[in-house]
């Protein structure tokens, strides 16, 4: 069964992972690359280069599941260049399943400064 979401941090891995990986070899990814704790409420979710297969693994009581969701037709968003894990929230997670790109909405001016 799949978790309450609300109970848990979602993050996303930005760049693009080799979908063959399972469990094991995206676990074993987490752990060389972040220090975030992989068994405290986390999942974590992973995007193709094709940008047609999402995977997020989570840790569940005593051991790691995986989910997987491949699109037929068109892509998800997802970030283009590797950088840091970005946390997202519930709100976000619903967006990008629908493939709606909130990386490209609009961000607030910090000038002081408008014309």
């Amino acid at each position: 069964m799949f978790p309450d979401l609300n109970n848990f941090e979602i993050y996303i891995i930005p760049g693009y992972v080799d979908m063959r990986r399972q469990i094991a070899g995206l676990a074993s990814l987490l752990y060389a690359t972040t220090d975030i704790d992989l068994q405290n409420s986390n999942i974590f979710l992973f995007c193709g280069k094709t940008k047609k297969i999402l995977k997020a693994i989570y840790w569940d009581k005593n051991g790691f599941c995986l989910w997987q969701k491949k699109l037929n037709k068109d892509l998800f968003p997802w970030p283009k260049t590797e950088g840091d894990i970005e946390n997202i929230n519930l709100e976000k997670l619903n967006l990008l399943l629908k493939g709606i790109d909130f990386w490209k909405e609009h961000k607030p001016l910090e000038s002081k400064y408008f014309f």
